[in-house]
């Protein structure tokens, strides 16, 4: 295998990656617990942010908590999230931070290129989706960011409090020349294939649709079957119908949930009054993402007729397919072939990422590594070390390639 002409250190690499999974670790085996703002992603934070330090790189935290090491001058922006799940692996999105930071510093080390490398805030959603990325990029604004409430009802306006005088100003996006994201694939395509890398061809549109049916709250007992207006069995009726409509538009690699319920009063002898519940949906091209949608809306009116409810829907989530840019796939794929001849391939990626919102201000693009079972948000989440360093090594000949 040829020297790098980035001289990236995978033990450095690796030990960097280890000690922030001490962040916030827990659970079984390497589990992670590191929510945004806690306390545990406050300390991983000002750690990542030592490590820039010593890297030569100078330290920025916008207002929404996103950690910078930027390079002089112009630079290729490097990077992903350090927060988690709540029940969370080690490497769902810290692996890119650890790998922008060792590529940065490399790089530097090595006299060029210039490489910066942030983590994003709040990818996960404990506020919104990928929050901190949503605000840079301008997709959302701050004023309505900070009225987010997180499950406890917490805003994020209290939350960000908590950051104290860490905070500066946004950095200006046109510093970066591209973004590049290495992740954990958060599927079973590579492990169960036996791939060893993907270059990703797109991130999917997300829409998410949050539907209330009212019907009438009534004791379970005396209130006649032919008489009861159940918020719940509009639920079951349209969970039925909308599985159904669906096939008849969709691809095998289409994927809606039904994710969240809430029943109301949710008591065992009461005909429920109220359903409130999600359906989100997922495709990689918007006229499906439009068509479902429209069924899924229709399916939603005819139901309600039919057993007397009253139907609510909130605004719609909705996030378009990112196709990932062809100059930066094209280096990606040329790193991946000098790393895992014919065991790399091209894959789009089900989940969202931060990458999505950034490639409003620039062009961006994504390295999967493989996740062993498949298994992401999970404290059983792991990917083999060879595997993650082969990811780092494609990474930085992408890098300086493009630098």
């Amino acid at each position: 295998m040829t020297d790098l002409p980035i001289p990236v250190d995978a033990d450095r690499f690796l030990a960097d990656l280890h000690a922030l999974r001490g962040f916030g670790a827990t659970g079984t085996g390497k589990g992670v617990c590191r929510p945004a703002y806690s306390t545990a992603d406050l300390a991983a934070r000002d750690w990542l942010a030592g490590r820039m330090t010593e890297a030569g790189l100078a330290v920025q935290v916008d207002p929404v908590g996103s950690v910078f090491g930027l390079a002089e001058g112009r630079s290729l922006l490097v990077g992903s999230h350090s927060d988690s799940q709540l029940e969370g692996g080690w490497l769902d999105g810290a692996l890119g931070v650890v790998a922008g930071l060792e590529i940065a510093r490399a790089a530097r080390e090595a006299g060029g290129p210039p490489v910066s490398c942030v983590s994003f805030q709040d990818e996960e959603g404990r506020f919104g989706v990928t929050t901190g990325s949503a605000v840079w990029s301008g997709h959302m604004p701050l004023e309505r960011a900070d009225t987010l409430r997180d499950a406890d009802g917490q805003t994020m306006a209290e939350a960000r409090a908590g950051l104290g005088d860490r905070v500066g100003g946004f950095v200006d996006p046109a510093r970066f020349s591209g973004f590049l994201e290495m992740h954990i694939e958060q599927g079973p395509v590579l492990d169960s294939e036996g791939g060893q890398l993907a270059v990703v061809e797109a991130i999917v549109g997300l829409r998410n649709l949050t539907l209330t049916f009212h019907g009438l709250q009534n004791h379970a007992g005396t209130t006649p079957m032919r008489l009861r207006r159940d918020a719940f069995q509009g639920l079951a009726l349209f969970t039925s119908r909308i599985n159904e409509r669906f096939r008849n538009v969709v691809t095998p690699a289409t994927v809606w949930t039904i994710g969240h319920v809430s029943v109301h009063p949710n008591a065992h002898a009461v005909v429920p009054g109220r359903v409130t519940f999600t359906l989100q949906w997922r495709d990689g091209e918007s006229f499906r993402l439009d068509r479902m949608e429209a069924i899924a809306r229709e399916t939603a009116a005819e139901v309600a007729a039919e057993l007397g409810l009253d139907l609510e829907t909130a605004p719609l989530l909705d996030l378009p397919p990112v196709p990932m840019d062809p100059r930066l796939r094209a280096a990606l794929e040329t790193g991946a072939e000098a790393e895992a001849p014919g065991r790399w391939r091209n894959l789009p990626s089900g989940a969202l990422h931060d990458a999505t919102n950034v490639a409003a201000l620039m062009p961006v693009a994504m390295l999967f590594v493989p996740s062993i079972g498949g298994i992401s948000h999970d404290f059983a989440e792991d990917t083999a070390e060879a595997d993650l360093v082969c990811g780092l090594r494609a990474l930085a000949r992408a890098v300086a390639a493009l630098g």
